[in-house]
């Protein structure tokens, strides 16, 4: 039991002692590369081939050789028709299919992808071209979310089809993100809506008063600060606060509402949010697939292309996930040690 105590504690030290090194040179990096703009690389999946090569070898493993033979040469005729089709003018070539994926956090910092992927696309896209947006996102920051909004109303307005795609979550400002499009497609059990706005902030001031703690905040202007986590809040800084919600609120009211004006707005502007069925009756969505189903059946008439724009990750951001692992394999070996003792 000792000796198991020992080792414990041995993996403990050694665990503050990486830690400890990790974040001095985390610390160092951060320095040097501060102010040096992001940089990124745009890469292009062709879905529709990758999609190609796995029915291919599916039906090689399904299908008896003399059907597969069968197979093989109705897929090397289409193959040449295509290639002809690609030699002639571009009108009766397939139009194209662009996907982007959006997976947002509490502040929205993926646009910076976004605007990329959004512009790369604007400069290849022809009319008849569409584009497939995979939304998945809880909400978050007002001015962040809204900025991914617009990222996208870019490609309306270029007059490309738009379709949202929603199999998990597209809330606040997801489900912002998604009423841009010319078509919302969700999974049954996707949760939709919530189109409200929200602001918690904790106040502390009772307790610094209550240890003799004075707090001094100046301002100019007589609402520069309406609440404070520190200060006393007064009636009038919490009616101010809740005004400028309202403003909020209204604001992204009138944005859904411009591009979804077939919604009751009364009825689902409360800030609720609903599954798949039920934002179907309500009008949220337009249709009930997942993206999956949506792709495959895009894949036979066009072309497919997956477009990411990846940020080069920092050697900050591999120290950072380094030492995440690193936690993780201590605190399994701890508790794999407390299990067996």
């Amino acid at each position: 039991m000792e000796f198991m105590y020992d080792l414990g504690l041995f993996f403990a030290k050694a665990f503050i002692f990486v830690i400890a090194v990790l974040a001095v040179i985390g610390g160092a990096v951060a320095l040097s590369g501060k102010g040096k703009p992001e940089k990124g690389n745009l890469i292009m999946t062709h879905l529709s081939e990758k999609i190609a090569e796995r029915t291919h070898e599916l039906k090689r493993e399904v299908l008896s050789k003399k059907a597969f033979k069968a197979y093989e040469k109705q897929r090397k005729k289409e193959e040449k028709e295509q290639d002809k089709l690609q030699d002639e003018p571009q009108e009766s070539a397939k139009p194209h299919i662009f996907v982007i994926k959006f997976k947002g956090s509490i502040d929205a910092h993926e646009v910076s992808s976004l605007r990329e992927e959004v512009s790369a696309v604007l400069s290849i896209a022809e009319p008849q071209d569409e584009v497939i947006v995979q939304v998945e996102s809880g909400g978050g920051m007002v001015h962040g979310y809204g900025l991914a909004s617009s990222q996208l109303a870019r490609l309306r307005e270029a007059g490309l089809k738009l379709t949202v795609c929603v199999d998990k979550v597209a809330a606040s400002g997801g489900y912002m993100m998604a009423c841009v499009a010319n078509e919302i497609v969700a999974a049954p059990f996707a949760i939709l809506g919530s189109i409200g706005v929200i602001a918690q902030v904790p106040n502390f001031h009772k307790i610094l008063k209550k240890n003799d703690i004075e707090f001094e905040q100046h301002t100019a202007g007589e609402f520069k600060r309406t609440l404070t986590m520190f200060g006393h809040n007064s009636d009038e800084a919490r009616y101010k606060f809740k005004q400028e919600l309202e403003e909020t609120h209204q604001l992204f009211k009138g944005f859904v509402a411009k591009y979804r004006p077939q919604l009751d707005l009364a009825q689902v502007a409360t800030g609720e949010h609903w599954f798949g069925q039920q934002a179907l009756d309500l009008q949220l969505v337009d249709t009930l697939r997942t993206s999956d189903d949506v792709i495959l059946d895009r894949a036979k008439t066009h072309q497919v292309f997956l477009v990411e724009y990846k940020m080069k990750q920092k050697l900050a951001d591999k120290l950072s996930k380094s030492a995440s692992m690193l936690v993780k394999t201590v605190l399994q070996s701890l508790k794999h040690q407390q299990h067996y003792s």
